[in-house]
């Protein structure tokens, strides 16, 4: 390829990535070490909390689901914001509108793929704030307001009635 069009092609490129929102920074920054650090204490701490994790960066389409938990007999959805010590917006206050659909839009696809749907469940936002060289502080903030009070029932086959 020539190079302008190598050019045009990355700047298109670039372009559809950001309309999308898919703003991934990459393997090797350093936000994303932050964030698998975040992520890993995140689960350390609710295992520690005697919570059962069964997924972790579960995936359906672009949207995401960080943690998929049982805490007793409720199935928690958990989002893990992990944030410099230092940030001014904490990991709560992070979590968007539009960050809250793509994740509604998650947990309902998760709950889809059930064979049984459970009794129970709940969204959460775990916060990890970290400094360098300090212990990661985790903070559980639990039963945040994601989907409508009710859903439609849905039958043991997946189905709506």
């Amino acid at each position: 390829m020539t190079g302008w069009l190598q050019r045009a092609g990355g700047i298109i490129a670039a372009r559809w990535r950001w309309f999308w929102g898919t703003r991934n920074p990459g393997p090797d920054t350093a936000a994303s070490e932050r964030g698998r650090l975040g992520e890993e204490a995140a689960a350390t701490f609710l295992r520690e909390k005697g919570w059962k994790i069964v997924a972790r960066n579960w995936r359906h389409g672009r949207d995401e689901l960080d943690l998929v938990a049982w805490d007793g007999e409720v199935l928690v959805f958990g989002e893990v914001r992990t944030r410099a010590a230092h940030a001014p917006v904490t990991g709560y206050h992070s979590v968007t509108r539009r960050k809250k659909h793509a994740l509604a839009r998650a947990v309902r696809a998760y709950l889809r793929g059930l064979e049984q749907r459970p009794a129970h469940f709940r969204f959460d936002i775990v916060e990890v704030r970290v400094s360098d060289g300090a212990v990661p502080e985790v903070m559980l903030h639990a039963g945040i307001p994601l989907l409508p009070n009710h859903l439609p029932p849905i039958r043991n086959d997946g189905r709506r009635p």
